[in-house]
């Protein structure tokens, strides 16, 4: 695996489009930084769509999100551009981007999806 730099991040909605998003959920796109498959650690950028959501997820390791444009909510609120969010092991919630958001995510472990 090589070096992976992003400069600019903070400036991420002008040049987001450069990246090479993969679908993910409805309205949510991810570019993957690395992940280790099933079990371990993922780091990656999440691009909602505004109006999208990502259903109902537990957490069993801990999840980092740092909202990077834009702003995404779930049951503890709405996080603006600049927030950082730190999701522990045990935790639940659905998220959802009124309008629209970049966000850097970061998961310890995979989520396991509520059907």
């Amino acid at each position: 695996m090589k070096v992976l730099t992003l400069k600019n991040l903070f400036n991420i909605a002008a040049w987001h489009d450069d990246l090479p998003w993969e679908p993910f959920r409805p309205g949510v796109d991810i570019y993957r930084f690395y992940q280790d498959g099933e079990q371990g650690a993922t780091a990656a950028l999440l691009r909602y769509q505004p109006g999208a959501v990502v259903p109902k997820h537990e957490h069993v390791g801990f999840e980092h999100i740092f909202i990077l444009s834009g702003s995404q909510s779930d049951r503890n609120g709405e996080h603006q551009t600049g927030t950082l969010v730190i999701n522990p092991p045990g935790t639940s919630h659905t998220v959802t981007s009124e309008t629209g958001c970049i966000v850097l995510a970061i998961w310890e472990k995979p989520v396991v999806l509520w059907s």
